[in-house]
């Protein structure tokens, strides 16, 4: 197993979350009526990104003993690597615009790069970041070589 297609975001209003994601630039396709979609996929490059109603992910876990909803920090950061500060900083003014809350605001990095952190509409941390010596491959992955 060496592969990850989709991450599923739990979210409380589907429909706002939807819309939101599309003020980013998100391209996505709705399954379902678009006033109470039941699942949107992103059309991105790279991994797929799903939103799905929280309360009915949940249940998709476990249905007779549901994980509980409602921690500060749900233990998960997304990830947009950038390919300039400026970049960076136009995201995440972008997320701001779109109802984002700044986590941290865009600054240089322990580990010699740039970037900030902003909260989407249901409290998941999405890093924006850049890093000078980063690579893309074709599909626009940053490439990740093994440390020699």
């Amino acid at each position: 197993m060496n592969r990850l297609n989709i991450i599923t975001l739990g979210t409380k209003d589907i429909v706002k979350s939807h819309e939101f994601f599309k003020k980013l630039g998100f391209d996505t396709s709705v399954r379902g009526k678009d006033s109470n979609p039941d699942i949107i996929f992103f059309r991105n490059e790279g991994s797929r990104i799903a939103l799905y109603p929280i309360e009915e992910l949940v249940k998709d876990i476990d249905k007779d003993n549901p994980p509980k909803i409602g921690c500060d920090f749900p233990g998960i950061t997304l990830a947009y690597n950038a390919k300039s500060n400026e970049e960076v900083d136009e995201i995440l003014n972008k997320a701001e615009s779109a109802g984002a809350i700044i986590a941290k605001e865009p600054q240089k990095t322990d580990w010699g790069g740039y970037g900030g952190y902003f909260t989407d509409l249901d409290g998941y941390y999405w890093e924006i970041a850049y890093g000078e010596f980063w690579e893309f491959d074709e599909s626009n992955m940053l490439v990740i070589e093994d440390e020699k």
